[in-house]
Order: structure tokens, then C-alpha cells, then sequence
């Protein structure tokens, strides 16, 4: 079959198409679906760097994301049959990027009714990434104000859209040429500015941010926020990305690094 197989960790322009990939087999508990959609995460970048704790080594079939027609099943599945349509994950054995996957049934989720392939890509990784960062994790309510950094990719996009979903008041950050993608917004700021920290406190009349979603900034960024906004005894995460949020004394806290496949674009 044809398939893009990554051949070196110098990063996917070392992607390599290729037309006699092997055909997978589902084994037990494993569905077998004709790729007709697939998804580019931020992780399938840090992939092919190198950069993916415990990632794959090249070659490999590259994507983790994809949709499709389920076409045979293995051993133990129930409730999912030849047809289906259905989009899901395989971190460990990759090959979205190809004529045919396989995916762990319990990861394979059905196409919503009257969505095609390509609409339903994200809902198995952005998200459920976006939706655990404000809610489980970040505690997400109405009336708080969150910060979305990387707003414009695609769980940028998808957490905007679910904080304001909880009443929140949403403060995104991206790049100037992106700024039309997030038009949901109450604030959208150039992520590329020497001072975002100023900017956030100047919107929230100095009380900052309630919540912080980190999925690009580098760490001296993450120094300037927590001195500009008066909390020398807050911390963030060692890497990104991850979700923050404000204590009631003022402090900041992390609160997840699990944000792992954040956003199609850094920012």
C-alpha cells in the first residue's frame, strides 16, 4: 500500500512516500479501517524530531490520527463491523499516513451522523486535549477568564471554543496573520509581543489570568508572567505544554502537563 514513512528524526520534510508498504492485520481487540482522513498533530512533529518522550524510531509509517471505513476486526471486538466509520489514535503503532491503519477498538470513535471523515479529525486528540486542560484539570467556570496561548491551532481553536461554551472570557494569543481564525475571542493578542503578561493585566484590570493554557511559550516567557503579574512564589511547568491557573492568594500553580499533542501550529 502507499504510506509516508519517516526516514530520520531531522523532522518530516524526511518524509518518504512510499508504495509497498505491508497491508497491517488487526490482532485481538484491534480494528483494521481504509484511511480516508488523517490528521497533522504537533506530536507527529516532535516525532519526526525526536523530540516525543519514548517516540518512535525511524523508519516508521508516520500519523497517529486518522478516519476511515472499519473493513475487518479482531478477535474479542463487539460493536463495531465492517463499514462503520470511525476516527481514533495509535501512538504505538502509528501509519495515519497511509492506505490502511489499525487502531485499538476502545480508541476507535464512531464518525458523528451526517459528519464526514475530515470533520470528524480532532475529535480523538484536540479535543479531549482542550476539553481536560479547562474542566478536570484547570477547573474551568463561568465568569473566570482564561489565557490560550497557540490559540490558532487546533487545540487552541477547540479550547476557545469550549471555554466560552463555560462562560469564561477567553484572552487567545497567535501570530497577526492567524488572528482571523479566532474571532470567538473576547481578546486576541500577537503572540509574538515583548509583554503579553502587561497586556493580559491590563484586560483583567490587574487580576490576570484565572487559567493558563501553555502550549508554545518558552520558559524566559513563563518568568516574565509570573514576575509582571506579582506572584514570585508562583511556578510553571519545567516544559510545555501545560494548563495553570491562579490561586486564590495570588499564586500560580501547574496544574497538568498533559496537554501532549497540543496545536498544528506553534502559534
Amino acid at each position: 500500500m502507499r504510506a509516508l514513512r519517516q526516514t530520520s528524526l531531522n523532522g518530516p520534510a524526511d518524509l518518504r512516500l512510499v508504495t509497498d508498504a505491508p497491508t497491517p492485520s488487526p490482532g485481538p481487540g484491534e480494528v483494521l479501517i481504509r484511511v480516508t482522513a488523517a490528521g497533522v498533530n504537533f506530536a507527529d512533529i516532535s516525532q519526526a524530531r525526536g523530540t516525543f518522550a519514548h517516540g518512535p524510531r525511524p523508519p516508521y509509517l508516520a500519523g497517529l490520527e486518522a478516519a476511515g471505513e472499519v473493513t475487518a476486526t479482531g478477535d474479542g471486538v463487539t460493536g463495531l463491523a465492517a463499514g462503520a466509520h470511525v476516527v481514533g489514535t495509535n501512538v504505538t503503532g502509528l501509519g495515519a499516513f497511509a492506505g490502511a491503519m489499525v487502531l485499538p477498538a476502545a480508541a476507535a470513535l464512531p464518525v458523528p451522523a451526517g459528519w464526514s471523515d475530515e470533520q470528524a479529525l480532532g475529535l480523538a486528540v484536540n479535543h479531549p486535549t482542550a476539553l481536560a486542560a479547562l474542566r478536570p484539570l484547570g477547573g474551568l467556570t463561568a465568569g473566570q477568564t482564561v489565557l490560550i496561548h497557540a490559540a490558532a491551532g487546533a487545540t487552541g481553536q477547540a479550547a476557545v471554543t469550549m471555554a466560552k461554551h463555560y462562560g469564561a472570557t477567553v484572552i487567545a494569543t497567535a501570530s497577526p496573520e492567524k488572528h482571523a481564525l479566532l474571532r470567538a475571542a473576547d481578546h486576541v493578542l500577537d503572540a509574538r509581543s515583548a509583554d503579553i503578561a502587561a497586556e493580559v493585566l491590563r484586560l483583567t484590570g490587574g487580576a490576570g489570568a484565572d487559567l493558563v493554557l501553555e502550549s508554545a511559550a518558552a520558559p524566559p516567557s513563563r518568568r516574565a508572567w509570573r514576575r509582571r503579574s506579582g506572584s514570585p512564589a508562583g511556578s510553571w511547568s519545567s516544559a510545555p505544554p501545560a494548563a495553570t491557573r491562579r490561586s486564590p492568594t495570588g499564586t500560580w500553580s501547574t496544574v497538568t502537563r498533559s496537554m501532549s499533542s497540543a496545536s498544528t501550529s506553534a502559534s
